[in-house]
């Protein structure tokens, strides 16, 4: 029930946050999406030992953390977190507040299918410390949600719409574009259902084929049509024409957001700020190294039972920061600054920044406001692609 302070300028929105954020995995679902290649588990015999073993990792992250350890924001990702009950939910709540200081206005946000989202579980979570919600909707079609052995039907979706809305004003909701057979039509009646339910984000992703996930094998099979890069393009533009007219600010390349309403959690990642993944197969950052746990919830827990972080670590170098930097820079509103590469990795950098940038600058896909690059309205598409032309791979 607490949005984000709606007087933060847009330019700010990336900037404010001096603590870390937490993301916790969830490693269970109720069944497998054609689509993902997360890390999750559809059976849930060991779910009281993984809800044990999060907030024991928890506690040995918060005993070895160095620097500033204040929490902003607090993610439950999965998985699905909303298979967890409110009360197993909030044990791991109650773990990161015993071990961490945890801003007075945080964000703490859970992912959940609208098939979990019962009337009382929704009651209950307001009731909590959650404050937003992010809402797996995908389509609010049933063709699309069968091709996509999604757990819920657009019934589902659109009775938890309309229940979370009178609960949370902080809602954010996911939708798949580029779907095969989804004319253009129907994708417009997706998008202006989202806008009818007056949610203040919204986070759209084109469907993606990834190696191992039944999506490719039903492709193979003809059981499903391929994915059309063109289909999936022509629905982008459309998107991003549509909500800009709402109001909606397109600051990152999947991602609108109403004034006042940008993702903090997701923010404070693509500006590089520090944050700590709990669970199997989580990711942590702390500005020198990126770890990575295990992505297997036996081996995950019966190492937190022993006290031992199931992780691994690598030294980031300062070609890999900055390919970082580059990459998630050119996906937001923020850009990348020319100053800060030479502030942060040196003139070299700079300088072959600026050589690689240029073809796309002559294609209209990049342009220099000042002493920021950013990807044009043409571009926005394609940035994933521009980005890895503007790596540096022969740097130490």
């Amino acid at each position: 029930m607490n949005p984000l302070n709606n007087s933060k300028s847009l330019k700010d929105n990336g900037s404010l946050y001096e603590g870390r954020g937490m993301y916790i995995h969830i490693p269970f679902c109720k069944q497998a999406c054609h689509y993902c290649d997360f890390h999750f588990s559809t059976s849930m015999k060991k779910k009281e030992e993984m809800i044990a073993a999060l907030c024991t990792e928890i506690k040995l992250r918060s005993a070895i953390m160095e620097g500033n350890k204040i929490i902003e924001t607090i993610y439950f990702g999965g998985g699905t977190p909303t298979v967890l009950s409110v009360d197993e939910l909030q044990a791991i709540m109650n773990a990161i507040y015993e071990n961490y200081p945890v801003a007075d206005d945080a964000e703490i946000t859970i992912e959940a299918n609208p098939d979990d989202l019962t009337e009382e579980k929704i009651v209950l979570l307001a009731k909590s410390q959650v404050n937003r919600l992010s809402i797996g909707i995908q389509s609010f079609f049933d063709e699309d949600l069968k091709l996509m052995n999604r757990s819920h039907n657009s019934k589902n979706a659109l009775r938890c719409l309309s229940l979370a809305t009178r609960e949370f004003e902080n809602i954010s909701i996911d939708l798949i574009y580029g779907i095969p057979g989804m004319s253009l039509k129907r994708w417009k009646q997706n998008i202006q259902l989202a806008i009818d339910f007056d949610v203040p984000h919204i986070s759209c992703y084109a469907l993606t084929v990834e190696p191992n996930t039944a999506l490719p094998k039903l492709i193979e099979k003809g059981e499903i049509a391929p994915v059309n890069d063109d289909l999936a393009q022509q629905h982008f533009e459309v998107l991003v024409e549509i909500l800009e007219k709402e109001g909606f600010v397109h600051y990152e390349l999947s991602n609108f957001g109403k004034p006042g309403y940008f993702s903090k959690n997701n923010t404070a990642y693509w500006q590089g700020k520090q944050y700590v993944g709990i669970g199997p197969s989580a990711h942590s950052y702390n500005g020198k190294q990126r770890s990575w746990n295990i992505n297997n919830n036996t081996k995950y827990i019966n190492a937190l039972q022993q006290n031992k972080l199931p992780r691994e670590i690598e030294d980031l170098t300062t070609t890999d920061t900055y390919n970082e930097y580059v990459m998630t820079g050119l996906r937001t509103i923020w850009g990348v600054s020319l100053q800060k590469v030479e502030k942060d990795f040196g003139t070299t950098y700079k300088e072959y920044l600026l050589k690689q940038a240029q073809k796309h600058i002559d294609e209209h896909l990049l342009f220099l406001d000042t002493d920021t690059l950013l990807v044009t309205k043409k571009g926005k598409f394609l940035s994933d692609g521009i980005a890895s032309d503007l790596f540096l791979v022969n740097l130490a």
